[in-house]
């Protein structure tokens, strides 16, 4: 696994966020999309739900 490149990160217009694994682990599992979400709702929760996964992956815990 490579490091993240936080001048990349920041080219991409991305901002750092540390959150605990705890935190972490239910933001992978939770969605609050409201039953009448829109795609782009949906697809913006599925994004941060899977970057939270990514994280606890990468930080070597399991969601």
């Amino acid at each position: 696994m490579s490091e993240t490149d936080p001048s990349a990160e920041a080219a991409k217009g991305r901002a750092p966020l540390w959150l605990d694994p705890e935190d972490l682990r239910w933001l992978s599992r939770h969605c609050c999309c409201p039953v009448d979400a829109s795609e782009e709702e949906k697809d913006r929760c599925g994004r941060v739900r899977f970057r939270a996964g990514a994280a606890l992956h990468k930080h070597g815990q399991s969601h």
